[in-house]
C-alpha cells in the first residue's frame, strides 16, 4: 500500500509540473468538423436516411489536437505548421488565439486548404448520435527549397524554449523525416516523440514513437492480433530499426506496450472499461501526455502509465476529446492494480 501510495505521488508532482511546460508541436494541422442532426426519413430519391440538421462544431485535429491537449494539461505548446485562410483554417487560428496560444511559428498561405475531416452524426431524441459519414477534404503541401530552408528556420527558433518536441505526421506532406532529423541532435536533452500514421519506418534517431498496432502492422506487413511472441518481435525491430530509446503501442482494447531498450517488455492493462465512445483523437492524446511527462523528467514507464490513462479518459468523450490535468490526476489517485 505504501508503495502504490509513493507512485501515485510521484505522478502527481508529475502532472503538477505540466503547468508552463512549453512543448513544441511540428506537424500537420487538421480540422475535425462534426455536423449534428437527426433522422427526418429515408429518402425518396435513393435508399439513404435524411437528415434534420440540427448544429455543427469544429475542432482542433491531427497536430492541431495535439496543441489543444497540451493546453488542456496546462503546458505552453508551441505549434509549428500552416494553416490555410479558408473557414477552416481561420477558425482554428482564432480558437488559438483566445487561449492564447502562441501562433509565432504558423504560417498561414492563401491558396492552401486546411485538411478538414468532416463527420457526419445522427441520431433520435431518443438515442444517441452515432457516425454516418465522414468526408475528407484533403490538400497536400508542396515542399520548396525556400519553404525548407524557412521551416528549419522556424523550428531552430522554436525549439529554443522548448522542453520537448512532438512530430505528428498525417500524411498532409508539411512534415518531413529530413526536417524531423534536425531534431534528434539535441535528443539527449529534450525528448523527441514521433506521431506518423503512414511512414513510420522513415523515420531515425528521435527518443520515441507512439503508434497503434494497426500501423506497427502495416510498416512491417505482419499480423500481430492477440500473439505477444509477434508483438515483442515488432516491438524489438522497431526500436532498432528507427533508433528509438522506446516505443508505446498502443493496442486499443487490449492497453498499451512499452517497449525500452536494454529493458524488459511492459505490457500496461488499458484504463477504465473497453466499453468505448469514441476513439477520434485519442493517439494525439497518447503522444501529448508521453512527450509532456518526459519533458518534465518522467521515466518512460511513468510517461506510459499517465498516457494510458489519458487515453483511458479521452475514448470516453464523444469527438476529438481533451483531458485536463484535474482529471489525470483524478485517474491517478484512483488506480488500483
Amino acid at each position: 500500500m505504501t508503495s502504490l501510495r509513493n507512485h501515485q505521488q510521484r505522478l502527481v508532482r508529475i502532472i503538477d509540473d505540466f503547468r508552463g511546460c512549453p512543448v513544441a508541436v511540428y506537424g500537420d494541422l487538421v480540422a475535425d468538423e462534426f455536423l449534428f442532426g437527426e433522422i427526418s426519413r429515408v429518402s425518396r430519391e435513393a435508399p439513404v436516411l435524411i437528415l434534420r440538421y440540427r448544429e455543427s462544431q469544429l475542432l482542433p485535429g491531427g497536430a492541431a489536437n495535439a496543441v489543444n491537449n497540451l493546453h488542456a494539461l496546462g503546458a505552453a505548446p508551441v505549434p509549428v505548421g500552416v494553416l490555410g485562410k479558408d473557414p477552416s483554417g481561420v477558425e482554428l487560428w482564432r480558437q488559438f488565439r483566445a487561449k492564447k496560444i502562441c501562433l509565432d511559428y504558423v504560417e498561414r498561405l492563401t491558396g492552401y486548404r486546411t485538411p478538414t475531416k468532416t463527420r457526419f452524426l445522427a441520431g433520435s431524441v431518443h438515442s444517441s448520435r452515432q457516425q454516418v459519414l465522414r468526408l475528407d477534404r484533403e490538400d497536400h503541401f508542396i515542399q520548396t527549397q525556400e519553404i525548407h530552408d524557412s521551416l528549419c528556420r522556424r523550428i531552430r527558433a522554436a525549439l529554443r524554449s522548448c522542453r520537448g518536441i512532438v512530430v505528428s505526421d498525417y500524411g498532409f506532406g508539411f512534415v518531413t523525416p529530413e526536417i524531423a532529423g534536425l531534431l534528434n541532435r539535441d535528443r539527449q536533452k529534450k525528448p523527441v516523440v514521433l506521431d506518423s500514421r503512414y511512414r513510420l519506418l522513415d523515420y531515425f534517431g528521435l527518443t520515441a514513437a507512439t503508434p497503434n498496432e494497426p500501423e506497427v502492422e502495416a510498416a512491417l506487413g505482419i499480423q500481430i492480433g492477440n500473439n505477444l511472441e509477434k508483438l515483442e518481435q515488432a516491438g524489438r525491430v522497431l526500436l532498432k530499426r528507427l533508433g528509438l530509446q522506446s516505443i508505446l503501442i498502443t493496442r486499443g482494447r487490449h492497453g498499451m506496450a512499452l517497449f525500452v531498450t536494454r529493458q524488459r517488455t511492459r505490457h500496461i492493462p488499458i484504463y477504465g472499461t473497453d466499453e468505448i465512445a469514441d476513439v477520434t483523437g485519442a493517439g494525439d492524446t497518447v503522444i501529448s501526455v508521453y512527450t509532456l511527462a518526459l519533458s518534465v523528467g518522467a521515466s518512460f514507464e511513468e510517461a506510459a502509465f499517465l498516457s494510458n490513462c489519458a487515453g483511458g479518459i479521452v475514448v470516453m468523450k464523444r469527438g476529438t476529446a481533451t483531458v485536463s490535468a484535474v482529471e489525470l490526476k483524478e485517474a491517478v489517485r484512483a488506480y488500483r492494480p
